[in-house]
């Protein structure tokens, strides 16, 4: 594969932390693939490495074909990087903006010119084209900061966190624009807090925790991994939760999770039977329910069981290495 993203043996230490333990990594052209872990899993260094924003200590990493280290000038000039939080200038209008960051990447002044005009078209902001960027909603500026990563039309994107903060709406907006990049041809790596965000856009998905690789595949096969469903529970009495507990990790054979809404969830194959089971022993010791079923195995359940803790535990996420 020449092009696409290769990560063989990477490493990285600050100091006596190891970030980086010797991570393996393929991203076929024209392809997203997601990465997600906890924080201080090694996602940040390793986007900031393949970006040639940081060096390994160790191993061997290519995008586009070309060397991150020994070939690091080519490299950039096939990589376009969009952090959490948007650079654009807020004074500007989105016109003035993408010719700026055309001037930055020495493209010739025509050249430039056009270039803005198409990505105000692709990434529909031509009628706002000439308003200051400060009057845009959250949704429109991150926008606007996709286009400015595409002003060279980067084979390789990288996308740190790219829909925090933003509405459901302007979300969705920003998941059709990738959509669209990668039916073109470009190569994402996106590291996101949001798994279904990951469970809408990837075509494979990596989970590192401690500086290492613990699970790879597409997200169906990550889910498959907890099961497939996943039984939950909820109890009339919170009191109850205990006994209930108890009754859902002796019949399931795992460790239930409960979650800060007093939702006990566990993952299970047998599914129609386990849940007849748990009702049968919660029905003996006199404990009645709120609500009871089977559900979909999800890709915070893989989390979960993957990590130790759901997504939703990991949003304080602290600020990006890319925004500084």
């Amino acid at each position: 594969m020449v092009g696409g993203i290769r990560v063989s043996g990477l490493r990285k230490r600050f100091g006596r932390a190891e970030a980086l333990r010797g991570i393996d990594l393929t991203v076929p052209p024209g392809t997203v693939c997601g990465l997600l872990g906890p924080n201080g899993a090694g996602k940040t260094t390793a986007v900031r490495i393949l970006a040639t924003l940081a060096t390994p200590d160790s191993g061997h990493a290519s995008v586009a074909g070309y060397d991150v280290v020994r070939q690091a000038e080519q490299a950039r000039y096939r990589i376009g990087l969009t952090g959490q939080y948007a650079a654009v200038d807020e004074i500007l209008t989105a016109r003035d903006n993408l010719r700026m960051f055309a001037r930055l990447y020495h493209l010739p002044g025509r050249v430039g010119r056009r270039r803005a005009v198409e990505l105000l078209e692709q990434f529909d902001l031509t009628e706002a084209a000439d308003r200051p960027v400060k009057t845009y909603s959250g949704g429109m500026r991150r926008r606007l900061d996709l286009a400015a990563s595409l002003i060279i039309s980067p084979e390789v994107l990288f996308l740190d966190e790219p829909t925090t903060g933003l509405d459901p709406r302007a979300r969705g907006d920003v998941w059709d624009a990738v959509r669209k990049l990668v039916a073109d041809g470009t190569t994402v790596l996106l590291t996101t807090q949001y798994l279904d965000e990951a469970d809408q856009l990837a075509d494979q998905i990596v989970v590192l925790d401690t500086g290492r690789v613990i699970a790879s595949g597409t997200p169906a096969e990550l889910k498959a991994q907890t099961g497939g469903d996943r039984l939950e529970v909820e109890m009339r009495d919170i009191a109850a939760m205990p006994a209930a507990v108890d009754v859902v990790a002796a019949v399931t054979g795992t460790e239930p999770h409960v979650s800060a809404s007093h939702r006990i969830s566990a993952p299970v194959r047998d599914g129609a039977r386990i849940l007849s089971a748990v009702l049968r022993d919660l029905d003996r010791l006199g404990l009645v329910t709120a609500d009871i079923g089977l559900r979909r195995s999800t890709l915070d359940d893989v989390f979960l069981r993957l990590t130790g803790h759901t997504a939703s535990q990991d949003h304080t996420e602290t600020k990006s290495e890319f925004a500084t």
